[in-house]
């Protein structure tokens, strides 16, 4: 760019493609951790660890978020200890929206 000094010339964001490689990497790795800002999203997190169920763990913040929190936690807790349950998760919802519960 003839005529600008060096001071004016537009800087590159990344420098180069490794960096931004470096960077993407950085973000990736950085997305991983969790952030708790609220309650139930700490709820939310603590029922899927004790389901083994991270990969819904949105979900269960917003279950946490409508319903009693404190109650979906001790359901979750009591599903936890029970061995002989493969899928714990979907015990758990069966057990959240049974129909015939009187809560």
């Amino acid at each position: 760019m003839k005529g600008m000094k060096s001071k004016d010339k537009p800087k590159e964001k990344f420098g180069t493609l490794s960096d931004k490689g470096t960077y993407l990497e950085i973000l990736q790795e950085r997305g991983k951790t969790s952030k708790v800002y609220q309650k139930h999203q700490l709820i939310g997190l603590e029922i899927a660890e004790l389901l083994g169920d991270e990969s819904h763990k949105s979900f269960y913040m917003k279950l946490a978020k409508g319903i009693n929190a404190e109650r979906l936690l001790g359901i979750a807790k009591d599903v936890a200890l029970r061995k002989q349950i493969r899928n714990k998760g979907a015990y758990f919802m069966k057990i959240i929206h049974d129909p015939y519960d009187k809560k």
